[in-house]
Formats: C-alpha cells, sequence, structure tokens
C-alpha cells in the first residue's frame, strides 16, 4: 500500500507527524506500507513555484492514497490567485476525480463539555456529511473579476451537472445504508435552479435505494438544525459550498475542529484523508496542534480504500482511550482534564495501539 505523505502548510507538518506514527506502528506489526512525502500548498510553491508541483501530483496518482495536512498561510495571500495554497488544494481535488467528500462528526462522551452546545443537546451525536466535492460554484465557469459600466464586478458560476449529482447521490445512499437508513438531502431549491435538478436527481437515485428515507431541507435551515437539534441528523448530502459551511459548524458541535476527519473518494474508493481544519499559522511549530482529527483521518483511510475494518476500529479505539484518560490538546482541554501537547498526543496514541 503506497500512501502519498502531503504534510503541506503551518500545522500540517506537525500534525502529519504524529499520524505517520501510527503508520509506522502498523508497519512493524507487519503491513505492507510505503510512503513517499512531497510538498504541496504554500510548501509547493516554495519548492517548485506552484501550489501543485507536477512531481507531487505524479506521486499522488500513482500512490493509493494520499494522506494531507493543510494549506495556507498569510504570507501567501500575495499571490496571483492560481498560485495560492489552497489552489493547489482544489487543482489535486479535481485532478484526482475525488468527488465524494465524507466528514464524519462524531462526539466522545467525555468530550461533551467541550462542545458549543448543551450536552443534554448534543451528547450521543454521530453524523455523516457527504460533500460533493469536485462541482458547484468552487469550479464552475466562467468565474472572474471584470470591470462592468465602470466598476469592478466579480463573479462565479452555480453549475451541477446530473451526472456529477447522481454519482454522489450513490455513494451518500450506500453510506446511509450501512447507518441509520435516513438521508437528508441539503439545497435551496427554492430559489437556485441548480438546486432544483440536485433535488430532482436525488429524488430518482432514492428509487434504488427503497430502504432508506429520504428527506430534503433548505440550506439555511439545515444551518439552524444543525444548531438547534443535531441529533435529528443520520447522514446527510450536500453541494461543495453549502457542505464546506455546514461541515465546519458541525465540527464545534464535536468538541473542536481538531477532531473530525475526512475522506474524499473517487468511483473507485482512492482517496485523499485530512483533518477538516485549515493549517492554523497562529499556532503553527508551536508543538499545540491537535493531531487526532489527522490521526483518525488515517483509520478512514483503512476503512474506506483499504477495507480493513479492524485495523480501521483499532485506531478508532486508540483515540478513544487516549481521550478516555483524560488527555487533551488545548483546543478540547477542560478543567480536570491533563492537557498535552501535539506531538505528546501523538505518542499517546501510539502507546495505546
Amino acid at each position: 500500500m503506497k500512501i502519498a505523505v502531503l504534510p503541506g502548510d503551518g500545522i500540517g507538518p506537525e500534525i502529519v507527524a504524529q499520524a505517520v506514527k501510527v503508520l509506522d506502528v502498523l508497519k512493524s506489526d507487519g503491513a505492507k506500507i510505503e510512503m513517499e512525502s512531497a510538498p504541496i500548498g504554500g510548501a509547493g510553491y516554495d519548492a517548485a513555484g506552484d501550489p501543485l508541483p507536477e512531481a507531487t501530483l505524479k506521486l499522488a496518482r500513482t500512490a493509493d492514497a494520499v494522506l494531507l495536512g493543510a494549506v495556507g498561510g498569510p504570507q501567501y495571500d500575495a499571490l496571483d490567485r492560481p498560485l495560492r495554497p489552497e489552489r493547489g488544494l482544489l487543482r489535486i481535488r479535481k485532478e484526482l476525480n475525488l468527488f465524494a467528500n465524507l466528514r464524519p462528526a462524531l462526539l466522545y462522551p467525555e468530550l461533551a463539555s467541550a462542545s458549543s452546545l448543551k450536552p443534554e443537546v448534543v451528547s450521543g451525536l454521530d453524523l455523516m456529511i457527504v460533500r460533493e466535492l469536485t462541482g458547484d460554484v468552487y469550479f464552475g465557469q466562467p468565474r472572474g473579476i471584470e470591470i462592468r459600466n465602470g466598476e469592478r464586478v466579480g463573479f462565479n458560476t452555480m453549475l451541477y451537472s446530473e451526472s456529477e449529482v447522481r454519482r454522489v447521490a450513490h455513494v451518500a445512499f450506500g453510506i446511509a445504508m450501512k447507518r441509520g437508513k435516513r438521508l437528508c438531502s441539503v439545497e435551496k431549491a427554492n430559489v437556485l435552479e441548480c438546486s432544483e435538478l440536485w433535488k430532482e436527481v436525488m429524488i430518482e437515485v432514492s428509487k434504488d435505494y427503497p430502504e432508506v428515507a429520504l428527506s430534503h431541507m433548505y440550506v439555511d435551515n439545515a444551518a439552524m438544525q444543525l444548531i438547534r437539534a443535531p441529533k435529528q441528523f443520520d447522514t446527510m448530502v450536500t453541494g461543495n459550498i453549502f457542505g464546506d459551511i455546514l461541515s465546519d459548524a458541525a465540527s464545534m458541535l464535536s468538541g473542536s475542529i481538531g477532531m473530525l476527519p475526512s475522506a474524499s473518494l473517487d468511483e473507485n474508493n482512492k482517496g485523499m484523508y485530512e483533518p477538516i481544519h485549515g493549517s492554523a499559522p497562529d499556532i503553527s511549530g508551536k508543538n499545540l496542534a491537535n493531531p487526532l482529527a489527522t490521526i483518525l483521518s488515517v483509520a478512514m483511510m483503512y476503512r474506506y480504500t483499504f477495507a480493513d475494518l479492524a485495523t480501521a476500529d483499532r485506531i478508532e479505539s486508540a483515540v478513544k482511550k487516549v481521550i478516555a484518560q483524560g488527555l487533551r490538546t488545548g483546543d478540547i482541554w477542560t478543567e480536570g482534564t491533563q492537557k498535552v501537547s501535539c506531538s505528546e498526543m501523538g505518542d499517546a496514541v501510539v502507546k495505546a495501539l
């Protein structure tokens, strides 16, 4: 199993290093793992003048899975838009055809007090958000900034084809079948034609999954309901921009954005695995970041790409164990628990393994 390791920027190298410790344990236990690192994002620009260097893309194409840290930093904000770190992230998703993004939001019982919501509202949360990742307004053409009637105008195109919606619908229904058999499709069909098509296709695909109860919700209501009564949801499916926003909101229900892993899959379940948080330049290099989302992303790698459920369960159990022991990085620390550094948390997971 060849894994492309792309640490990226900011806290990316710190958190990825802890995930690599976990992979090293599995390797020492006999797992046939080969890892190779390459730069992406700002690191890619620094190394090769490109946020997605050709060598990095070639490595990602030949690997069985990709482990990504995070990209971005204020030092790159003045670059031309095509050279900014985030463009490398968008491009690798598109180049690898990673159209289905899986973002679980699970609240560990011990972290209920770290959630932004009251424990009685959020305790027991177990939610999966399926986000379409290679279409929508992030990729639609035309786009740009131009002069019209003597002033600057920015424009983007929200665009989905029927086939794009259909393929992510099948992924979402398949996941719902393995969970609570409830799927909520989130769109804005009351004002967007793009969302009208989305809703129509979801209803059509639902006929292939008669066991799954399909519901529909406008995105503004979904945002409110995530805060009001998040446990009403089991599996959600939505477009790229709505999923970007809703999954970040859901991250705070689980106590910290530092707890949420993600998987981005192609049609053959080859995937790129990364925490959903950013590069956090304010704490970069301080050994403060929470590596658990990145380690849990490795568990997702084993679950979805390598189809090794036992190893995925083993990694997740190790994370549960260190949380139960009261170890906390600063983002999830509360009175009465033990604050540890990024590397100490990684070492604790390795010990639990």
